[in-house]
């Protein structure tokens, strides 16, 4: 009987083996990152008391994903922390995983340096917001006297939005876009929708915050 190749050549059939192993670990790990979650670290305080400078948070890219294979736009939940892309060239390679033929239908500011933003979703397409005296007003077919977005969504003195939103706003929001906001909203502590930001895109979205992963002490879900 004649032995075969890798009888033969024992330490080849290991590094055979091992490439192989290497490879599907790569493919995998892409495949997780790009379809099914991915980790982000929060940068600055815009997000606070909810999130910090340097947690670690986890988005869950399947939401997304799931839509975009029926054939739908991703629409995150209202009070849902979500990362969005907001440069030019992180927005095509996203756009284009995520099979959107023409990336660049959604406009994106010149004078934009974060690749990547986490906010809170305010608002919908339709929906009028309204920031006066320090309280924001959400008005819809639901609730045509409005209603105040932090008595739904602030869950205690250190967690969720902070009760004051500086500023002035009464705008409608686009087709096709959501209003954000960071939880923040004190001067000029988050850049949102409120004042230069501007509505944001639904193609934008990356997906929404599943938990905190760091710091280890404060993993939690969302």
């Amino acid at each position: 009987m004649k032995s075969s190749f890798f009888e033969k050549h024992p330490l080849l059939k290991d590094i055979f083996s091992l490439g192989g192993f290497i490879v599907a670990i790569v493919l995998g790990t892409l495949f997780l990152n790009t379809y099914i979650y991915r980790s982000y670290n929060v940068v600055g305080v815009s997000m606070e008391n909810t999130l910090h400078n340097d947690d670690r948070v986890i988005v869950n890219r399947a939401a997304v994903s799931w839509s975009h294979f029926l054939g739908q736009e991703y629409v995150p939940e209202r009070g849902q922390i979500i990362v969005f892309v907001n440069e030019d060239e992180a927005a095509v390679a996203a756009y284009k995983e995520a099979g959107v033929k023409n990336p660049m239908t959604c406009t994106i500011p010149d004078n934009v340096t974060d690749q990547y933003i986490i906010k809170r979703v305010i608002a919908f397409p339709g929906e009028r917001v309204v920031v006066k005296d320090g309280i924001m007003t959400i008005y819809n077919d639901e609730y045509p006297e409005g209603f105040i977005y932090d008595k739904l969504w602030r869950t205690s003195e250190t967690d969720g939005p902070k009760t004051y939103t500086s500023g002035e706003v009464d705008m409608v929001v686009p087709n096709g876009e959501i209003f954000v906001s960071g939880d923040n909203r004190e001067g000029a502590n988050s850049w949102d929708s409120r004042n230069g930001l501007g509505t944001i895109p639904l193609c934008r979205v990356i997906g929404p915050v599943a938990f905190r992963l760091f710091p280890f002490d404060k993993i939690r879900t969302f």
